[in-house]
């Protein structure tokens, strides 16, 4: 066998494990300039390496450093957090009656649920503002914090509908069926076996309601009024240089969420495992 034909024997038996790698590190390629540009020691802009002084820790040191750059994170992880509680809660709900229950109008709902996920943000920004702008100043609404909220719950309670439902949709009919063959009435036979099933789920449904929400900016930039988000400051700062604070809470942001999935990956595994 030459050369040749060993190289190529030896590509055909990795290609998948070669392509894998590959996007991989085609994925990871921006997570490595934003933890590497953190170190960087910049004059006016964060998007050239500057040799001298760097890298260096003072960044880390102080992340919060730059004006209005915690302030933002801040507001980001309060409107992340409220809309993600609002949204898995009614979602969740919302998966269930589309699942569980029979009613005129269930189908159309069924197809209402992936409209917000397949209209395109500008427009659903620029019709919030709209509604907004239009309805609920009346009612003394402002364009702030809380049309940011707003904003957020509707376009991810698409995304925990459809992620409960699918978990709902792959239950097992035969444990809730067991649970009731042993006298277990309604409300126990949810709360200890429906429940229980469905939370790895509500969870992942929830995690991404919070990435959505925290990451979100073309809706936020309509209906934010004065209101920073950390989304919109780094957008704002590249008109003026992007702070390497942002790339340390970037990367923060990036190494939490990896834990979370983490541990999430870990827990489940334990629960599945016959010894537990």
């Amino acid at each position: 066998m030459t050369t040749g034909q060993k190289l190529r024997f030896w590509i055909s038996e990795r290609i998948v494990m070669i392509i894998a790698v590959a996007v991989l590190l085609y994925l990871f390629l921006p997570v490595a300039y934003t933890f590497a540009f953190s170190f960087n020691n910049y004059r006016k802009s964060n998007i050239a390496w500057n040799p001298e002084g760097s890298p260096t820790l003072k960044h880390w040191q102080d992340p919060c450093g730059v004006e209005g750059i915690c302030e933002s994170l801040g507001t980001s992880i309060r409107v992340g957090f409220i809309a993600t509680l609002a949204a898995t809660i009614l979602g969740t709900m919302l998966a269930f009656a589309l699942v569980r229950h029979k009613f005129k109008g269930r189908g159309a709902g069924n197809m209402l649920v992936f409209i917000p996920m397949a209209t395109p943000e500008i427009v659903l920004g620029a019709s919030l503002l709209t509604i907004f702008v239009q309805g609920f100043t009346r009612i003394g609404l402002k364009l702030g914090f809380w049309t940011i909220v707003l904003a957020h719950i509707m376009f991810c309670l698409s995304f925990v509908v459809v992620t409960v439902k699918a978990r709902l949709q792959s239950l097992d009919p035969r444990l809730e069926e067991a649970a009731e063959d042993l006298y277990a009435d309604a409300r126990s036979t949810f709360w200890r076996v429906t429940f229980p099933l469905v939370l790895p789920g509500i969870v992942s449904a929830a995690l991404l309601s919070f990435s959505l929400s925290f990451d979100d900016f073309i809706i936020t930039n309509f209906v934010s009024g004065n209101e920073s988000t950390f989304p919109k400051f780094v957008y704002v700062s590249y008109l003026r240089g992007i702070p390497a604070q942002a790339n340390v809470i970037g990367f923060s942001m990036f190494v939490i969420a990896v834990l979370l999935v983490v541990v999430g990956q870990v827990i489940g595994s334990r629960r599945r495992s016959p010894s537990s």
